[in-house]
């Protein structure tokens, strides 16, 4: 097979052997494959692949059809239509992933949603839902709500009855952002009169953290997920203490089969039959071929994107 393959910081289109499926595995010929910001700091060599998963063919989340099957597999059978997330090796022609940790593509999505499906709605859900405990009628504020993780969390927020006030940096992406269930959308720096909030969802990093403790409700959850502006936060403590706030964070990456399975069987009774009726979609910004995966890391770090962008593989015909 070939994959996208990291070398010595640049990616290259490289040979690879094609991996087998083992005991409780099965082997997909991927279609689509989204793009996250994890790639790009893998590629810089800041967010190594963990144990198991292939040192320099990144991609964590893919879509395709199934076209091996391990001993110990039930599910799922050859050419059926899944997606999943992975700890990497996504982007490639071929990707072995635990069966239990593997969603059903529903019928009628097309392979680019597909592709961008996994690691955005799996992400926003579980922080939502499993780490912030969110509940209909909260006060949300989901900063970077643009982006792929971003675009999820509004969808999956306002479907739950919670009212949503978005950041943006960019005021050409307001309405799209309005469009997906967002009740109030706004610049980071003009957060200061829209709390409380009871939840904060932080895709940004450190300047959003600070901005919005003093804005927190009494018993708020503040949940981690992005630190592309930064990792460090001067912390009032005070702040903290006067609101009861609790700060939390939560990758997907390095968890355990068992605790992604968990997360995949949430995920599938909340958020894909949502998908399957079109009461969540998955906003595509751009879809470029897996072979040209430089220039879509490009495109994806020069920002101002609304949405996924995705590589297709070329099996991705329907």
């Amino acid at each position: 097979m070939h994959a996208v393959t990291i070398v010595d910081g640049a990616l290259e289109w490289r040979e690879h052997p094609d991996p087998e499926p083992g005991r409780g595995e099965l082997l997909v010929s991927v279609a689509s494959a989204g793009i996250n910001a994890a790639d790009l700091l893998q590629r810089q060599g800041f967010y190594p692949a963990p144990p198991g998963a292939p040192a320099d063919i990144p991609g964590l989340e893919f879509a395709g059809e199934v076209v091996g099957v391990g001993p110990g597999t039930n599910r799922f059978s050859l050419g059926d239509r899944v997606m999943a997330i992975t700890g990497g090796g996504g982007q490639g022609e071929l990707v072995v992933a635990p069966e239990t940790t593997v969603l059903p593509v529903p019928d009628g999505v097309p392979w680019d949603q597909a592709g961008g499906f996994p690691e955005a709605f799996s992400t926003a859900y579980d922080a939502l839902f499993t780490q912030a405990h969110l509940e209909p009628g909260d006060r949300l504020l989901i900063s970077g709500a643009a982006g792929g993780v971003g675009t999820a969390a509004v969808q999956l927020a306002h479907a739950a009855g919670a009212h949503v006030v978005a950041t943006v940096r960019s005021e050409s992406r307001f309405g799209d952002v309005a469009g997906l269930g967002a009740d109030v959308v706004v610049a980071p720096d003009e957060i200061a009169d829209r709390g409380p909030f009871d939840v904060s969802l932080e895709l940004v990093g450190a300047p959003g953290v600070e901005a919005v403790l003093p804005l927190m409700a009494v018993g708020g959850r503040v949940v981690v997920i992005g630190v592309g502006a930064g990792a460090k936060v001067e912390l009032n403590l005070l702040a903290l203490m006067g609101s009861r706030a609790t700060i939390g964070g939560s990758t997907l990456r390095a968890r355990t089969v068992d605790e992604k399975a968990a997360v995949a069987r949430a995920v599938e009774e909340h958020a894909v039959t949502p998908l399957a009726e079109g009461t969540v979609t998955v906003q595509v910004a751009e879809r470029i071929p897996m072979a040209e995966a430089s220039a879509a890391y490009e495109r994806f770090a020069s920002g101002g994107k609304f949405g996924k962008i995705v590589l297709v593989g070329p099996t991705a015909t329907r």
